[in-house]
Order: structure tokens, then C-alpha cells, then sequence
């Protein structure tokens, strides 16, 4: 599989100040690349998270820690452009003084026509970068949806617009029998149900009855993830309760990283390079809550080391390094070890 040596034409990471005004926000790097699905979170509030995306239009909004429906925010994110997204003047997105963090993704614009599974779906997909942004109609019975990508997906995230339910999670690493919610600190949950006892294959995803994913007639929204060569990797790890905690090898330098333990009642942590420009890393955003940022640089807090080539736990808080714990996480790139241009990827 060939690496990607770019990442940041498929993932960016834009820090602002909101200034109440209708604005556009341009990214920082070189090259344009326009988001196709958007986490947005203020790092000083504690208003909900935004997720918006282009297949079901910029300005439908799902709340990363809440079960409530889409809403149409014509106030919030206005559009996706060439080099960025435009903002109106609400304050969850906007407000004047504000900080904000905006997670960016690229998959293909507004989607087409999947026909691959039981039900039919729109999908956007990225095949490069491996990863599409899916949605479809439930039926209540056990189904498939294609999600066009030629590789099986390591980790899909579903929510229904259209009822308040939960946001399932599959991760590779907990297999086709359960699964955790992105919206709640809960530890993993045993159930054929959720995904008919069944790992996604090349060509789509399996979901069983449960109304999180499934149910019948509601509308539901699926972003799915694989692991490309330096840019994406989803994996595991087992803790060791020491503040010498285990290394992950990614094969890149981490710009982002998401992890969870999925055997323990703790919460989502979300740590990037962009927030946190020197190590220790330990300025959190947190998917199930609407808390403000919380820096954890003290001993033992939730911390970690972003490296050249991955990641080390720094910490021995039970929420990511209890012994013998089990974390599923997901990481995106900054850099790969090399490059096309044979420039290494250095540590902080």
C-alpha cells in the first residue's frame, strides 16, 4: 500500500479566535485542501461540538457528545471552501474572543450512489487517504452499506440525524460483537446486534438491528477510517500503570491522536500537535463532554509524548494506562518518517 507523504492534504488542524463576525477561515499550510467532514470544539467553552459534513451539507449539525438529531445551524458552519470553511456568527463556532479548534478531513465532496451493500447508500470516499463518509436509511433488520473504499475499515463511527440515539463506534480491535458510543464514557458493550457479529469487508460495513445503527426508516450517518502508510493508523494498546508508559509505533509523527479504554468507565481523550506544539502533550478536548480544555500537565495526568514515529504514554491515570488495561485510539499524521523528498520526521 503506498504511503502518503503529504498528510496534510487529507487532514488539518485549524486553531481560531472567533470574532462574532459572518468570516471565511483559510488554513495554515500550503496547498488547499477543502474539509468534507468537520469536528469543531471551543477550547475555552463549554458549548457542544459541531459535526458537519458535505454529504449531508455544511450546515447540518450533529453534537459529538450528545444522542440529540441533526439541526439545520445556518449560523454556525456556512460552507466548506477551496482552502478552508466560512463561519456566521453564532457564538458556539463564532463567539468574540473565543478559542476554537476545528478538525478537517477530505473525503470527495458530496457523494454518489452506493450500491454495493443491502442498502443503498451516498457515499463520498477518499480512496487515497481511506476514508468515506457514508449515509443511508435503516431498515431495522440486519444490512450492509458500501462504503467505497478498497480497503476494509478499521474503525466506523454511525449516528442517526433523524432520533436522538447514541453514536456507535466499531474498532478492528473489538471485533464484530461489539462496540463502544463516542458520546458516553461507557466501557465496551457485547452484542451480535450491533454489527451482526461481522467486521467490515472491502467493499461494506455490516450493521445488525440495534436502533443506534439501524433503525427502520431513520437516516444515519457513517464515517469510516482505514489505516494508510503515513497517515492514518488505528490500533491498540495494553497499559502498564508506569509513568514510562507504552510506546505505539504509527509510522509517522502524530498530528492527532483519539484513544479510549474500552474495558473501564473513562472518558474519550483527544490530544494533537497543533494545540500542544512542544511535549509533554496534555491539552485534552473530550468527544462525550461539552468541557472546556483541560491542560493535564502535572505527574501522572493524562499525558503523552508525540515522537517521530508514534506516540508514548507519559502517565499512569487509569484513563489511558491502567495495568493490564485495554485502549483502542486512533492517529492521523503530520509527517511520515520519510518522505518522498527524504526529509525526516523529527521529535519535538
Amino acid at each position: 500500500m503506498a504511503q502518503i507523504d503529504i498528510p496534510n492534504l487529507h487532514f488539518r488542524i485549524k486553531l481560531y479566535t472567533g470574532n462574532g463576525s459572518v468570516r471565511s477561515i483559510t488554513f495554515d499550510e500550503s496547498g488547499n485542501m477543502q474539509p468534507d467532514l468537520m469536528w469543531v470544539k471551543g477550547r475555552d467553552t463549554t458549548a457542544s461540538w459541531l459535526c458537519n459534513d458535505a454529504v449531508r451539507g455544511a450546515t447540518k449539525r450533529l453534537k459529538l457528545d450528545m444522542n440529540s438529531a441533526e439541526s439545520t445551524e445556518t449560523g454556525m458552519i456556512t460552507s466548506f471552501d477551496t482552502n478552508g470553511f466560512s463561519l456566521g456568527t453564532t457564538s458556539t463556532s463564532n463567539n468574540n474572543g473565543s478559542t476554537y479548534a476545528a478538525f478537517n478531513w477530505k473525503a470527495n465532496g458530496a457523494g454518489s450512489s452506493n450500491g454495493d451493500g443491502s442498502i443503498t447508500a451516498t457515499v463520498s470516499a477518499n480512496t487515497t487517504a481511506n476514508f468515506s463518509i457514508c449515509t443511508y436509511t435503516g431498515t431495522g433488520s440486519n444490512a450492509t452499506f458500501g462504503h467505497g473504499l478498497s480497503v476494509a475499515p478499521k474503525m466506523v463511527i454511525i449516528k442517526s440525524r433523524s432520533g436522538a440515539r447514541s453514536w456507535p463506534v466499531f474498532h478492528e480491535n473489538m471485533g464484530g460483537g461489539q462496540a463502544m458510543f463516542l458520546d458516553t464514557t461507557a466501557q465496551k458493550d457485547i452484542d451480535s446486534t450491533y454489527w451482526n457479529s461481522t467486521i467490515p469487508s472491502t467493499s461494506v460495513v455490516s450493521i445488525g438491528s440495534r436502533s443506534e445503527m439501524n433503525h427502520n426508516g431513520e437516516n444515519f450517518v457513517a464515517y469510516c477510517f482505514g489505516n494508510k502508510p503515513g497517515y492514518s493508523y488505528i490500533d491498540a494498546y495494553t497499559g502498564n500503570n508506569n509513568d514510562d508508559g507504552p510506546f505505539i509505533y504509527c509510522g509517522f509523527r502524530p498530528a492527532w491522536v483519539l484513544l479510549k479504554r474500552k474495558d473501564g468507565v473513562e472518558g474519550w481523550y483527544l490530544m494533537d500537535a497543533k494545540r500542544d506544539t512542544h511535549n509533554l502533550t496534555s491539552r485534552n478536548l473530550f468527544p462525550a463532554s461539552t468541557s472546556a480544555e483541560n491542560n493535564m500537565s502535572n505527574t501522572n495526568q493524562v499525558n503523552m509524548d508525540i515522537l517521530s514515529n508514534g506516540f508514548k504514554i507519559k502517565s499512569t491515570d487509569t484513563a489511558i494506562n491502567a495495568s493490564g488495561g485495554e485502549y483502542i485510539f486512533a492517529a492521523f499524521a503530520q509527517n511520515p518518517i520519510v518522505g518522498s523528498n527524504d526529509t525526516p520526521a523529527v521529535a519535538r
